[in-house]
């Protein structure tokens, strides 16, 4: 626990000095009652009155002006609260090596029935999005807390040839950041040629100077961005569109975690597909230092029970997360009690407060 206002502790040093003071009427008291001839007046001065009850209420009292002046320096502290994160995007591998069956009944299955866990264990004000991406990546499901919508977009994912990986989280970008212009075209391999294979036509400079100015972008620390995460599930490695790494980073300067996951054997499966055989196997390396860039972290699922139990901690991280959090209204709660306790217990016993 720190404080904010670490300098008004010193107000902590009236605590002895009441106590110096209330001992010394302590004294004076017991001085005067001997004086006096009534026998109730002098068996309380022998000690035979309430005893150690009369000194309750002014201890009490004594706590609650030390918790009250703890709360006047502003304590914080680090808890777990319910995050603020109002959205989570789905980015989801739906390439046709998800058919693999490794993981049973196949990767494909096992990644849409987690999810589905996923975003039933989710509290309903979380709005969730979902990207699915192959050789290319589309918003399936724009973010939305209706979860049948998000069931039903999970639940017509087709295996499609090609994985690109940074188009995914790009297109998850886009989504969250839609002020903003991602190239979400930029394809590994066929950069400067359009679909034709052809070089692209020169620009005019009258068409150059039509374009809107490219704005300065601001850059903020990596995993700053609260309001939304990404979790991103993949089976291979890219083998299109943008640069995973390169798009990871357009992530970190936004400030968006990227959580990963990896679905499959370290050894990688055989299948077969169009007549052809190949072995498909995770870019652990790859998931990883995206993970490890945007401040998320990375996880591998190889079966479909570790699958659950991979989305069920994120799920729990993405709930509740740890904050340093001011705790003065915690203080000032405990203070206010104390001191109704001590003037309750001395009205009872005393008729009196104090």
């Amino acid at each position: 626990m720190t404080f904010i206002w670490p300098s008004l502790l010193w107000l902590l040093l009236v605590v002895p000095a009441l106590i110096g003071l209330y001992i010394l009427m302590l004294r004076r008291k017991k001085r005067a009652n001997v004086r006096y001839a009534s026998l109730a007046i002098v068996k309380d001065a022998m000690g035979r009155g309430p005893g150690f009850r009369r000194h309750v209420p002014p201890i009490l009292f004594l706590m609650a002006l030390t918790v009250m002046i703890a709360a006047v320096a502003r304590p914080a502290a680090v808890v777990t609260l319910p995050s603020e994160r109002s959205v989570v995007l789905l980015v989801m591998d739906v390439s046709g090596s998800m058919r693999a069956e490794d993981v049973q009944p196949t990767r494909m299955v096992a990644a849409q029935n987690a999810a589905k866990q996923f975003i039933t264990d989710q509290p309903k004000e979380t709005r969730i999005g979902i990207v699915a991406f192959a050789a290319t990546a589309l918003l399936v499901q724009t973010p939305t807390d209706n979860r049948e919508d998000l069931n039903a977009a999970i639940d017509r994912f087709t295996a499609q040839r090609g994985t690109a990986i940074g188009s995914g989280i790009l297109v998850g970008l886009q989504t969250l950041f839609p002020g903003e212009n991602f190239d979400t075209n930029n394809q590994r391999g066929q950069q400067g040629f359009d679909n034709g294979g052809r070089a692209p036509r020169g620009a005019s400079l009258d068409e150059e100077a039509r374009r809107p100015q490219q704005q300065e972008k601001k850059i903020v620390p990596p995993g700053s961005y609260q309001s939304a995460v990404m979790i991103l599930l993949t089976d291979g490695q890219s083998t299109t569109g943008t640069d995973p790494m390169e798009a990871a980073r357009m992530a970190a300067d936004h400030g968006v975690r990227v959580y990963t996951v990896g679905v499959g054997s370290k050894e990688g499966s055989m299948l077969g597909y169009e007549g052809r055989s190949m072995r498909v196997q995770l870019d652990e390396e790859s998931l990883q230092s995206i993970a490890d860039l945007t401040r998320g972290q990375y996880f591998r699922a190889g079966s479909a029970e570790e699958l659950k139990k991979i989305y069920g901690a994120m799920n729990t991280q993405l709930i509740m997360e740890k904050k340093k959090t001011e705790i003065t209204a915690g203080f000032a709660a405990v203070a206010a009690a104390l001191a109704l306790i001590s003037a309750t217990l001395s009205m009872l016993w005393f008729s009196r407060i104090l």
